[in-house]
């Protein structure tokens, strides 16, 4: 049984009446989030390369255009605070990518990153954006790069949140290790006691609010996660050959602004891995956001968004 509410047809459902949307705006205000309480915000579905994806709308349709990708083991929801606010002048789609959140999964375990990759060149072409800016984090961030180095030409922007050539194995196995033991539930605290763990710039009202966006209740009435529990999917084994993977040369040929967005304490994007990335990036900028580790914009939603904003203005 799903626990969130979403669009179940190819019709797009309105969010802004929904007890979820009205969660959302108190988070936002306990949080010092500006935001428009009007803002359009609808649950939408589209196919793209023979499988169902769901994503999220927010904002005018006439609104320069950014979409976003979301991490391994997230969803599009992992967005909601920064949609919430970056709408009031922006057209924001965040995907629910392949084996994530309200999106089909792959019936041929099909998850590595060129993959996903494709995907998102697929949606901004079926979308009909000119030249959007393309903004991902961890799994998505990889995904984004792909898509750079293939097409950047599509792109009037990117920015990479937490992730880069090179990543922590550390950081890496810490990821996986979450994600093996987050599979599984008896109840819902014990979910939430999980992520704390993990994660402890996260408050733990905001965790259980987006709680059911990551679980189903199954019928025995155990709490199992929503994503395709394949361990390709996430990304967590590396994949092998260019297609796959960024090098910092490759990094050199991205001709466009990239803003690289690191968390000050992550354990995925250490501080030398990062400036060697920027300075690879011939119109690179880094900002490092305190008081947050590898989920950014998750744990300083407030120091990321200043980030974002600076560099969407610089751009437009």
């Amino acid at each position: 049984m799903y626990l969130n509410i979403f669009a179940d047809t190819t019709a797009p459902l309105d969010m802004t009446g929904t007890d979820e949307f009205r969660s959302l705006l108190a988070s936002a205000a306990d949080l010092g989030i500006p935001h428009a309480p009007d803002v359009p915000y609808a649950s939408c579905n589209i196919v793209l390369r023979r499988m169902r994806f769901h994503f999220l709308a927010w904002g005018r349709p006439d609104a320069p255009p950014i979409v976003l990708l979301h991490g391994g083991h997230q969803s599009a929801h992992s967005w909601d605070l920064v949609s919430l606010s970056l709408a009031r002048r922006y057209r924001v789609l965040a995907l629910d990518q392949r084996g994530h959140g309200d999106s089909e999964w792959s019936r041929d375990v099909a998850y590595a990153n060129h993959e996903m990759s494709l995907d998102a060149e697929a949606f901004i072409t079926a979308m009909g954006l000119e030249r959007p800016v393309l903004v991902g984090h961890s799994m998505g961030g990889r995904n984004a790069m792909l898509l750079t180095r293939r097409s950047q030409h599509l792109l009037r922007a990117l920015g990479i949140v937490d992730v880069g050539p090179e990543v922590s194995e550390k950081g890496r196995a810490a990821i996986a290790g979450f994600v093996q033991a987050a599979q599984e539930f008896d109840d819902l605290e014990h979910f939430v006691r999980k992520v704390r763990e993990y994660d402890p710039y996260r408050s733990r009202a905001h965790i259980e609010r987006t709680v059911k966006y990551n679980m189903l209740e199954r019928a025995d009435g155990k709490y199992v996660s929503k994503c395709d529990s394949n361990p390709r999917r996430l990304g967590i084994v590396r994949g092998t050959g260019p297609m796959e993977n960024i090098t910092l040369d490759d990094a050199r040929s991205f001709d466009l602004p990239v803003l690289l967005v690191r968390g000050g304490d992550s354990n995925i994007l250490e501080a030398d891995a990062a400036e060697r990335f920027a300075a690879a990036l011939p119109q690179g900028r880094l900002v490092t956001v305190p008081k947050a580790g590898h989920n950014v914009h998750g744990a300083n939603t407030k120091g990321f968004l200043e980030a974002l904003e600076g560099f969407l203005e610089a751009v437009a």
